[in-house]
């Protein structure tokens, strides 16, 4: 208020008076305004406590406001006053000092909450900007904008610094004078900048006020021109994570000094707090979307995997009727000419085989005959003999032979083979044997460059010769029995229904081939099994739904994906001709449970997918799955059988966020893995609780990779017995992971992310490591590993588990291996070669879970394998509704092992019954609970009675 209020007291005194006006508020402030020195020293000794005094020329008052404030007042009038005049003056100077504090104090409360209001506001604008999806320097320029609204900050940069790298990173500069441009990935090294006046800030870790020399001098940092001109007011202020420096925030001014004081300081370290806040939101989020995008990656690759092996088991499907079918045909077919035909139609399904012909050796081994020939160019071939063709060449190696054109011209030239008849363009003959011996050929050509045959071909065809070979020599013995009182009559007859047959085949085969070009534009796009659309329709159908929403902001669609429940043991109990008609019967459902212009298609397996177009939002979607769960859940006869099937289904809606189609049906399918979890014949909708679900996935296998480096994998041993006496003659080790918080783990807990991670692997070799420290210490028995198809693809699997064998000091007698059946027919010769090696160094194999995959018999002699392991789902049959069934099939194991001369072992053995069963059925050896649990401790001598 200046003396302006001393002034106004004064006028109502006479000429010459002195005022003196003082006050202190409740926080110990001082003020005053004051006309003579006279009249300011005793308004000061008032304030402090003096008793007031009045007289004819001096007015004195103290007295205390409402809010604490202490006033003093003393004048010296200039005149002598009257008592009246004196007491007026007086409480009119009272009444006005204490009217003009009230509102100076008001004005203070004013500006006070002008200014918080406005550093609010400042921070809830960093707030927004941390979580806008703005690129970081745009962030920071919009940041350093609301800074400027509060106080002069024209010059102002952010630095980062890492305290442990000992480095700097400007992510923001920005000066009138200064042409720096700062790179935020740039890392400076601070020995790179010694005389920095920003690196001594962020090494003092206080805030800095003043003149940028005072500041040098103070912190003893010499002047360097290459960092800049200096400033008339500098203020730095440090940025804090905990108790360590991280940043700094800096502003400056070259050409006013005093523009920074406290109060800048304190804010300045306020809005730094948030801006750094507002950075670690920014690295977070950017953090979370580097991670949803690459494990949204890993599982793309993973459903490619899936998607592949579904492909391949459908191939082993197809394979496995091919060969029941030819067993069959061994039986039921008339005649030998009969059977050829039908064994031509067999590998018509599985090849290209439109020129085929089988080619057998006559009794007297000089001739070659041809029982049965199909072909575009050679409509006959005539018997011959024996001489140098590409049939002969096969029979005198015992090997299949896959030729194209250029190979063939290059046995021609080496004087190898000799052209017969229309040249193929490319040739694939495989050996017939009988009892070792080469008794004739089958081959398939082509006469067209843009048919070849492959590798593949060559395995498949050679694994469906050998079930040939077996069924001609089946059925060539029978035709001789019912045939010998009329050979002549029979061969001439034969020979008729042989051309007929041919004949007859050929028309339909072109039939067949007109009918196939038909249906290609509709396979194409529609499931074979059910004729609803299939995946590639849906596809294109959700992008044209996304491009219409997308141009109809208001327009909304869903995606449900649907699963039937417990599918798989309608397959495995009837079988899979029965499971196809329950998918026929699902699909017949949905369509009538949806509306007109709904799209239903089958993805594949059990899985369906439901296109809901132009809905009213995600109740429709919501109400449409209740309908589809109540129809599918109706009672059906399936093989005979009531059946209940049930489904779980996912729903996606339509967003923005979506790219394609693809995306979407990946939503819609972990809801509904989401609603499986939850109990399976319900819904789910996807949500952002889902997509966090990724990230803990992310974390799992992070788990997973450190518990490979450390010591998490322990091996856990189970005993294998004797069943006679119960003693136990071995160990099957089994991995557990100890994780670090949440507890033991069996491989059920985490087997499905290390095969999507390709890191089982490591861990199987981490497993066969602790084993082979275990078998070095000595003892009897022997250890079971069980070793994965994945392992027998890998070329120096042997060499590796046998050099470490031999870096332990372990006892390779005392190793055996379990693989499964898929492992030995993935890569048959690759698989010999490995059991042979491991056989000559002393590791035998068994065959687990034997009896689940698809059928190994015809290849099991081939093998070195020294048991055989019956699968636990048998050995549970045992006892129940399940005996009859279990036990023959049981029976069969046992005989085919005694043929081999090989033993069993019974897994899962729980109960007295189970093992009096396998004890009557032969099996000599079992595991199981009854004999023990898996545990860590290896039990030395193994040679020991059981106690139960």
């Amino acid at each position: 208020m200046g003396n302006a209020l001393a002034g106004a007291l004064r006028e109502a005194l006479p000429a010459g008076s002195q005022v003196a006006v003082r006050w202190r508020d409740g926080r110990g402030l001082y003020g005053g305004s004051e006309l003579g020195a006279d009249a300011q020293d005793r308004a000061d000794s008032l304030l402090n406590g003096s008793r007031a005094a009045c007289s004819e020329q001096r007015l004195e008052a103290a007295w205390d406001l409402d809010d604490g404030t202490r006033v003093s007042l003393c004048a010296h009038a200039g005149a002598p006053l009257t008592a009246e005049a004196g007491a007026a003056w007086l409480a009119l100077a009272q009444r006005l000092v204490g009217a003009q504090l009230v509102a100076a104090r008001a004005q203070a409360r004013a500006e006070s909450l002008e200014k918080s209001e406005r550093l609010q506001q400042a921070l809830y604008e960093i707030a927004d900007l941390a979580g806008s999806d703005l690129e970081m320097v745009d962030m920071l320029r919009r940041i350093h904008g609301v800074v400027g609204g509060l106080m002069y900050a024209e010059n102002f940069y952010i630095v980062l610094y890492d305290d442990v790298r000992d480095s700097l990173r400007f992510i923001y500069f920005a000066d009138r004078i200064d042409p720096y441009v700062a790179e935020p990935d740039l890392e400076i090294r601070a020995a790179e900048m010694p005389n920095s006046l920003t690196l001594a800030l962020l090494r003092h870790g206080e805030p800095l006020l003043g003149p940028s020399v005072a500041i040098r001098e103070q912190l003893d940092v010499p002047r360097d021109i290459a960092h800049g001109p200096d400033s008339e007011d500098w203020l730095g202020v440090p940025m804090r994570r905990e108790d360590r420096v991280c940043g700094a925030i800096v502003v400056q001014s070259y050409d006013r000094p005093d523009l920074y004081g406290e109060e800048e300081r304190a804010l300045l370290a306020f809005v730094a707090q948030h801006i750094l806040t507002a950075l670690d939101r920014f690295r977070a989020r950017e953090e979370l979307e580097r991670r949803v995008a690459e494990r949204t990656q890993a599982l793309q690759l993973s459903n490619r995997d899936l998607q592949a092996e579904i492909i391949e088991r459908q191939r082993a499907e197809r394979l496995q009727r091919a060969l029941f079918r030819i067993a069959e045909l061994s039986i039921t077919s008339e005649t030998l000419e009969r059977f050829y035909a039908q064994v031509h139609d067999v590998v018509s399904e599985l090849l290209y085989a439109r020129n085929f012909y089988i080619a057998l050796i006559t009794n007297d081994g000089e001739h070659l005959e041809f029982p049965y020939s199909i072909d575009e160019r050679d409509s006959t071939r005539e018997s011959r003999r024996l001489g140098s063709g590409l049939t002969e060449y096969v029979i005198k190696r015992g090997q299949a032979l896959l030729a194209d054109r250029s190979r063939i011209a290059g046995l021609e030239a080496a004087g190898l083979v000799r052209s017969l008849g229309s040249q193929a363009h490319c040739w694939l003959g495989v050996p017939l044997f009988r009892d070792d011996h080469v008794v004739g050929v089958i081959a398939v050509q082509s006469y067209s460059p843009a048919i070849a045959f492959t590798v593949r071909d060559q395995e498949l065809l050679t694994f469906v010769a050998h079930h040939i070979s077996n069924g001609l020599a089946r059925k060539q013995t029978q035709d001789r029995l019912v045939a010998a009182h009329s050979e002549l009559e029979q061969r001439v007859a034969s020979r008729t229904r042989e051309l007929a047959q041919a004949n007859a085949e050929l028309l339909s085969q072109i039939g067949e081939r007109l009918r196939a070009e038909q249906q290609l534009t509709h396979q194409a796009l529609h499931d074979a099994l059910t004729g609803l659309p299939n995946r590639s329709q849906l596809l294109e159908r959700l992008e044209s739904a996304i491009v219409r929403a997308q141009r109809d902001v208001r327009r909304q669609f869903a995606v449900l994906f649907l699963d039937l429940d417990r599918f798989k043991l309608v397959n495995d109990s009837v079988g899979h001709a029965a499971g196809d008609e329950l998918l026929v019967e699902a699909g017949r459902r949905i369509v009538n449970a949806v509306r007109g212009d709904d799209t239903v298609a089958r993805l594949g397996g059990d899985e369906y997918a439901i296109l809901v177009d132009n809905i009213d939002g995600l109740r429709v979607a919501e109400e449409l799955a209740q309908r589809i769960l109540r129809a599918l859940g109706e009672p059906c006869w399936v093989a005979g059988r009531e059946v209940f099937p049930s489904a779980s289904l996912g729903i996606a809606m339509w967003h923005p966020r979506y790219r394609s189609g693809a995306e979407l049906l990946r939503d819609a399918d972990a809801a509904m893995y989401r609603a499986k979890s939850a109990g399976r014949d319900r819904c789910a909708v996807f949500d952002e609780a889902m997509r966090e679900q990724a990230v803990r996935i992310l974390d799992l296998e992070a788990d997973l990779r450190r518990a490979i480096n450390g010591d998490g994998f322990v091996a856990f041993y189970q005993p294998i017995v004797r069943l006679s006496d119960r003693s136990v003659i071995g160990h099957e080790a089994l991995l557990r992971w100890r994780h670090e918080r949440r507890g033991l783990l069996v491989p059920s807990d985490f087997i499905g992310l290390g095969e999507d991670s390709g890191l089982i692997e490591e861990v199987d070799w981490l497993l066969y490591a602790q084993v082979m420290k275990q078998l070095a210490l000595g003892g009897e028995g022997y250890v079971s590993v069980n070793v994965s198809p994945r392992h027998f693809r890998a070329a120096d699997f042997a060499d590796r588990l046998l050099r470490m064998i031999d870096e332990a000091g372990a006892d390779p007698h005392r190793l055996r291996i379990e693989i499964t059946e898929g492992a030995l027919l993935d890569d048959v010769p690759r698989a010999l070669r490995m059991l042979r090696t491991l056989r000559g160094h002393g590791v035998l194999a068994q065959l687990d879970d034997f009896g689940t995959g698809f059928s190994a018999l015809s290849y099991l002699h081939r093998f070195p394998i020294e048991c055989l392991k019956i699968d636990q789902s048998f050995v549970a049959g045992l006892v129940g509704e399940t005996r009859p069934e279990s036990v023959a099939v049981v029976r069969a194991i046992q005989a085919l092992a005694g043929t081999l001369g090989i033993h069993t072992i019974g897994e899962g053995v729980e109960n007295d019954a189970q093992l009096a069963a396998l004890r009557e059925l032969g099996c000599a050896y079992g595991q199981g609970y009854l004999f023990g649990h898996p545990a860590e401790a290896y039990s030395t001598p193994l040679r020991q009675a059981v106690s139960r």
